[in-house]
């Protein structure tokens, strides 16, 4: 009896053992799904409803995806710009239908988090998914699993699928806007400045900004320079203005203004032929060039193969004016008159300047704000005698006294033109005299 009893046990360890493995063995297979994309259902028509969000929430699971965009770079791909959990994001799955012929296909994705998360739980990430190679895609569904309803699932178009002449040479891409930002003169100046010195299009993520700005936007709109952009990841995560995390609770930095500058340059990849990554506060401006086309034809000249070009970041505190071009009109519209702040702060002992950047998008895989990630290429640090971004905005260093500042009043060579542009865009927009 008592040998029965053991050869039972033993009978019955066996198969739990066999089951449990059996069991292990089946979730790795999962776990380990091929990249290369398998047909799981034939004969469907593709539904789904389309996402026509910028910030698109998946139901269940801690990911945000902003676009997708195709890439053949190095192989036939989509690659969704989006936001995840660095921790508990752990898998996700690209669905991919294929018409007319109706085949559905599923392609495991490789998560990839960039690296400037700065300590922030979600960060921006790169979701790629091969696609299938006898199917060009125009859309593509997302979920955790791979087994899954795609019916049910949100349907993304997948930008850049035709690849086109530019339209146009430079684009800026502005992120975030918030804060019911109202630096409204500062603004139309910068705009000018961008137009004179040859952007054809400027992109703006806008969170908020105030009911003047918005009067602002929609004549830049309505002029074709100014894209915006619906930026709401407020409605999605707990943001902070700061770049780095504070321990306060909050998801995610500076309004997810890097996910938003990655999207820019994928947006604008097969369209324009350079992308400018900068603030509305600040402008790249050419020291021994009239203008941006000049500016880049001799860079690349003299960096051939170059597709990333960096440019040493200059404060000119506000705080510090001086008395010229103090034009009456002006002094009722809300924020700062560039033209008057010419006096840059020195650099600071052991501190680098941080820097912007003018890109070749099409050689950029993933970007910071102020260098990229990766890229195809190196990049080049444009001498600051070339070349500068004027940053006017609160002092860095608040105790200088005004002797200590640089006197620099390369703004000035285009006063003349930026007087005239300043003031139609004001007399159109009717805010003179508004408050």
């Amino acid at each position: 009896m008592l040998r029965a009893g053991k050869k039972s046990y033993f009978v019955a360890a066996v198969c739990i053992i066999t089951v449990t493995s059996m069991l292990a063995v089946s979730y790795l297979r999962l776990q380990r799904l091929p990249h290369q994309p398998k047909v799981i259902q034939v004969g469907r028509r593709c539904r789904g409803k389309i996402a026509n969000s910028t910030i698109t929430a998946l139901k269940g699971n801690k990911t945000f995806i902003i676009s997708p965009y195709f890439d053949d770079r190095e192989s036939k791909i989509t690659r969704l710009i989006g936001i995840v959990h660095h921790e508990d994001v752990k898998q996700l799955y690209c669905w991919f239908c294929c018409q007319p012929n109706g085949k559905i296909y599923i392609s495991k994705a490789k998560i990839d988090v960039h690296s400037d998360r700065f300590g922030f739980p979600y960060g921006a990430a790169d979701i790629v998914c091969l696609e299938p190679e006898n199917c060009d895609p125009t859309h593509v569904s997302v979920h955790q699993s791979p087994h899954r309803n795609i019916d049910q699932l949100p349907r993304f178009e997948i930008k850049n699928r035709q690849a086109e002449a530019f339209s146009v040479d430079f684009t800026v891409c502005i992120s975030a806007m918030f804060g019911n930002y109202n630096n409204v003169l500062q603004f139309i100046q910068s705009m000018e400045m961008y137009k004179i010195l040859g952007v054809q299009k400027v992109m703006i993520y806008k969170n908020n900004c105030s009911h003047l700005m918005e009067k602002v936007l929609q004549f830049y709109i309505e002029e074709g320079t100014v894209e915006i952009i619906p930026w709401p990841i407020n409605s999605h995560l707990r943001v902070s203005s700061e770049w780095r995390f504070m321990q306060d609770g909050t998801h995610i930095g500076y309004y997810g203004q890097i996910t938003a500058l990655n999207d820019c340059v994928y947006r604008n990849m097969e369209r324009s032929k350079f992308v400018l990554l900068n603030d509305a506060d600040e402008i790249i401006l050419p020291l021994k060039h009239p203008d941006w086309k000049t500016m880049m034809n001799s860079l690349q000249e003299q960096n051939p193969g170059i597709g990333v070009f960096l440019f040493e970041n200059h404060i000119f505190p506000e705080t510090v004016s001086s008395p010229m071009f103090d034009i009456p009109s002006w002094n009722t519209v809300p924020g700062v008159n560039i033209l008057q702040h010419v006096y840059r702060e020195p650099d600071r002992k052991n501190v680098i300047n941080p820097r912007k950047m003018i890109v070749d998008p099409r050689k950029v895989i993933q970007t910071s704000v102020h260098s990229v990630l990766r890229a195809y290429g190196n990049s080049v640090k444009v001498p600051m005698d070339f070349a500068l971004v004027y940053h006017c905005r609160k002092a860095l260093q608040k105790d200088l006294p005004r002797e200590s500042l640089i006197r620099d009043t390369t703004l000035w060579r285009y006063n003349s033109s930026l007087i005239m542009n300043v003031n139609k865009v004001l007399s159109q927009t009717m805010l003179r005299g508004q408050k």
